[in-house]
């Protein structure tokens, strides 16, 4: 029976765990099936977040479908001339002028996320629960237009997301990212090195 209880409990933790590992492998891989794994995923954190009381997380899943929908068409789209790499979107690095204005955007989102959860919820974590809804923005974002950088960005996310989620009582999720800052890293040096064998590929 107590078993019963905790998977009634637990269930949409779970069953949102085991789709987060599949879709950081997927994304490990480059894959593109990702973003349909994705997309389920992110539509269950929906209900997930909301009882939990992790309201910006919430919301960010609805921003995580928008981008789920582009990143897939970005990525099996024909790309532009600039882009192509055997008629696939290529793997490249976060262009330098858009640090600045990201950041600003990152601090700016961060605030105003902060500022709502103060005012309108009952959150108790309104700092790390926008930071890391902030952040993400920019890192959906990154992965979208197949951005080597968009690594560092989620291992800074997974990191304050592991903290929170095992704080929240979401410990599958909190296991999760806690997997998805190896994964992470590793995953940065994969993508370098595809990145590489396609850069060697160009090469007449």
């Amino acid at each position: 029976m107590k078993n019963e209880e905790f998977l009634a409990a637990h269930w949409l933790d779970i069953t949102t765990t085991v789709l987060g590992l599949a879709y950081i492998l997927l994304e490990y891989r480059a894959s593109v099936w990702m973003w349909a794994v994705g997309f389920v995923m992110q539509a269950l954190g929906i209900v997930l977040y909301y009882q939990k009381g992790l309201y910006a997380d919430c919301g960010m899943e609805f921003y995580y479908l928008t981008m789920t929908i582009y990143g897939y068409w970005r990525w099996v789209r024909q790309p532009l001339p600039s882009e192509r790499d055997g008629g696939k979107l290529p793997i490249r690095h976060f262009p330098t002028r858009l640090v600045l204005p990201w950041v600003l955007i990152i601090v700016a989102v961060w605030g105003t996320i902060y500022w709502l959860l103060v005012t309108f919820t009952n959150s108790n974590v309104p700092v790390a629960d926008a930071f890391t809804t902030a952040l993400s923005i920019v890192g959906i974002w990154a992965l979208a237009h197949k951005y080597l950088e968009q690594w560092f960005i989620w291992i800074a996310v997974d990191i304050v997301t592991c903290v929170l989620y095992y704080y929240k009582d979401i410990p599958f999720k909190g296991t999760l990212y806690g997997l998805y800052v190896i994964i992470a890293v590793a995953g940065f040096f994969k993508w370098r090195q595809l990145m590489k064998g396609q850069q060697a590929e160009s090469i007449p």
